[in-house]
């Protein structure tokens, strides 16, 4: 009964989400095209002179840039342990797509993940007849696991986290959460917490394993530190830089407050600002402008000049070469009620991390930073502008917080080598 009002509701909604990817496709034409993959119109589409199947023997779901940068080490080994392996991944978002080519190219196919109706899942599914299916961190979409557990497909959830918050989410719709989450054969949780979690709200206990998180296994691309150091030619090698990373709207402007308290102490510092969702780059430019401060942007591929005291991040991708080349970090969408954002490639560059209160989205992952001495909590733009101050004063501290969260991104790998045995049955050449 609560699979079927699910879907009654998503029908009646299906013509103002149509209407909504319409409405971002003004600033995002990325949300106008292939909007026939998300209604499964085609089962082919084509690429480089050649038309490609849909089928696949994994298909990974990873919604959007975050969960696609939380696959990549995964995708890499089962591609690296069975290269004719056909692995296709769906996302809801262009910048996920965006970064998926970066990473693979043309070695893993992408489609948009259609709506979650019956009827175009059942056909999504037929096209691609994958054997394994691997969903990254909390989707949790209902009718695509029915038509899977119909069709005796296997559901691994990966990477899995489960916030407080969400989980209270979950607990008001349990008619429909309980067997949604009886049907994942595996469920990797991130932490102690997270599974407790899946298992209050109805997964089997016997399917739910804490495996840790994917995120700490990140690879560092081979080129990192050669292109870090042109990064940092381009911004000046002397000047105090800090990263603002995947900041949302209300908090720019926070931080560029912040940015005007550090400038007063230190008038050369530099701040590197980067939205967390590119539709807004021309809106934060603006902002910028606005507040009176000289500023730079990546896509003029051009140094920062001495007067310039901001430079606006506005291309994809580049966030773990900007971390590297700076001097500390503050992760966004934690000033806001957002959640925050991982804050483990800022950790692994070396460099101190600075957050807001809101991180309820890494809450593990958080805490272990705050406990080793690698992070700091910053409640509002006064106490943001006062630890910049505090931590561009005092080098050797900067750099001891720097060396611990290297040291906690090392203790905590291995979170790959569990999930791949996990994975194994599924994973022999007799099964995919």
């Amino acid at each position: 009964m609560a699979l079927r009002l699910y879907t009654a509701l998503w029908r009646l909604a299906l013509p103002l989400v149509l209407a909504r990817l319409y409405w971002r496709g003004r600033t995002q034409p990325a949300y106008r095209q292939r909007i026939g993959e998300r209604l499964v119109w085609d089962s082919r589409r084509a690429g480089e002179g050649e038309v490609r199947a849909l089928r696949a023997d994994i298909w990974v779901h990873a919604v959007s840039v975050g969960e696609v940068q939380a696959a990549e080490p995964l995708i890499r080994r089962l591609l690296e342990s069975e290269p004719t392996r056909a692995i296709l991944v769906t996302t809801t978002t262009p910048t996920g797509a965006e970064r998926l080519w970066a990473l693979f190219g043309e070695r893993v196919a992408h489609h948009y993940t259609p709506f979650d109706l019956p009827n175009l899942m059942v056909r999504f599914i037929e096209r691609v007849a994958p054997r394994l299916v691997i969903v990254m961190e909390t989707e949790i979409w209902p009718n695509m696991l029915a038509v899977l557990e119909q069709r005796g497909i296997p559901v691994a959830l990966v990477n899995a986290r489960l916030s407080e918050r969400s989980a209270r989410s979950y607990a008001r719709l349990a008619r429909l959460t309980r067997p949604s989450l009886a049907r994942f054969a595996l469920i990797a949780a991130q932490a102690p917490a997270d599974a407790e979690r899946f298992v209050a709200l109805g997964a089997p206990r016997a399917r739910v394993r804490v495996m840790g998180s994917l995120k700490f296994d990140l690879a560092s691309p081979e080129d990192l530190a050669t292109r870090a150091a042109a990064m940092r030619r381009l911004w000046g090698a002397e000047r105090p830089v800090w990263i603002a990373a995947s900041t949302h709207e209300g908090e720019e402007i926070q931080v560029l407050q912040a940015h005007r308290r550090l400038l007063e102490h230190r008038p050369d510092a530099l701040l590197v600002l980067v939205p967390r969702h590119p539709e807004r780059f021309d809106a934060v430019a603006a902002l910028i402008a606005r507040q009176g401060l000289a500023f730079v942007r990546r896509s003029q591929e051009r140094a920062a000049a001495p007067g310039e005291s901001v430079y606006l991040g506005d291309s994809m991708g580049e966030l773990t070469c900007f971390l590297a080349a700076g001097d500390l970090a503050f992760i966004g969408g934690s000033l806001v009620p957002r959640g925050g954002h991982n804050p483990l490639e800022a950790a692994a560059s070396g460099i101190p991390v600075l957050l807001g209160p809101h991180t309820f989205n890494f809450a593990a992952i958080v805490r272990m930073l705050y406990e080793a001495g690698a992070a700091e909590r910053v409640e509002d733009v006064e106490t943001l502008g006062r630890c910049l101050i505090d931590l561009f004063d005092d080098p050797e501290r900067r750099a001891r917080m720097g060396t611990c969260g290297r040291d906690v991104v090392e203790r905590n790998r291995g979170a790959l080598e569990r999930l791949l045995a996990a994975l194994a049955p599924w994973l022999v050449p007799s099964a995919i």
